[in-house]
């Protein structure tokens, strides 16, 4: 009996083992601790890590109780089976107050904790700033983008547009921002809705027609050129409706948005910085360009 029981202990922990090996394996190649338990690879914004950790700690605690109720389910198994020659039930635990109280203290301090930290990145992911350092207006439209670099933080009377890059069928917007500084993003859509989704930020705020502003502000810790999305399906070109987050070093900032200011082309002012002109991360969406395919007038 003792060696049927060992073999049983031996099966049930391989079981448990296995199931949870599958149910993390297909998030081992993202390069992340633990795999990243299926979150995406990036997080380029202090917004997005502390997303990462969050997921990461709500995962370890769902293992923590799937581990305890995988235990207690074999544990019974096991240890309750029947066997031959056996004519009573074991004992009940029915009406047993203490592990009454158990079950019902434990799963309301989990999911305590779990909301407390819900809350409080909730609440850091949508704080907005009273001066942030760069204010963008968001416009989409059927079916491409419209960035409006405004001098002010508000939609008040004196928030006035300095510089604007408008996406066309041919041309991929370039939305060019700074690095470590606080960016104000400020949605709104001229028909339908859409969803400004970039990747790397890992969340996305769909963009509302009519007086509904979507806004949110971000810091974007990295130089580099990185994919935006519609992620709202909103018509026939909707796959298509894509541009480009162009983080900069401040100083190339500033230069940009004068080259803007003194009637430039977005591609000319990406030029005067040494960047690349046009859109670089279009995948899957792949739209290639030099200077015979580019219109005089493009990019502006």
């Amino acid at each position: 009996m003792a060696k049927g029981r060992s073999r049983a202990l031996g099966l049930s922990a391989l079981a448990v083992g296995t199931l949870a090996f599958l149910t993390g394996c297909d998030a081992y190649d993202v390069g992340k601790p633990f795999g990243g338990f299926g979150w995406p690879e990036g997080g380029k914004t202090p917004q997005a890590n502390q997303m990462y950790e969050m997921w990461i700690w709500s995962v370890v605690a769902a293992l923590a109780v799937g581990f305890f109720v995988w235990g207690l389910i074999f544990w019974c198994i096991i240890v309750y089976r029947k066997r031959k020659g056996d004519t009573e039930l074991p004992t009940q635990t029915r009406f047993n107050l203490p592990i009454e109280v158990l079950y019902s203290v434990l799963p309301f301090l989990v999911i305590a904790v779990l909301f407390y930290y819900t809350a409080v990145i909730q609440t850091n992911v949508n704080k907005l700033s009273a001066n942030p350092d760069v204010t963008v207006e968001v416009v989409a439209f059927k079916w491409n983008w419209q960035f409006n670099y405004r001098t002010a933080p508000d939609t008040q009377t004196n928030a006035t547009t300095v510089a604007t890059t408008t996406g066309a069928s041919d041309y991929i917007p370039v939305l060019v921002v700074p690095t470590g500084q606080t960016i104000r993003i400020e949605e709104t859509s001229k028909d339908v809705i859409h969803s400004f989704w970039v990747p790397e930020m890992l969340f996305k705020r769909d963009v509302f027609p009519g007086n509904v502003r979507n806004v949110f502000e971000v810091t974007i810790d990295e130089e580099g050129s990185y994919v935006g999305r519609c992620a709202e399906l909103c018509g026939t070109y909707h796959s298509m409706m894509n541009f480009e987050v162009r983080a900069v070093s401040p100083e190339n900032y500033q230069k940009f948005l004068a080259a803007k200011k003194a009637g430039q082309t977005t591609p000319q002012a990406l030029t005067a910085i040494g960047s690349a002109p046009y859109a670089t991360t279009t995948t899957p969406f792949d739209l290639k360009k030099d200077a015979q395919q580019v219109p005089v007038n493009l990019g502006n």
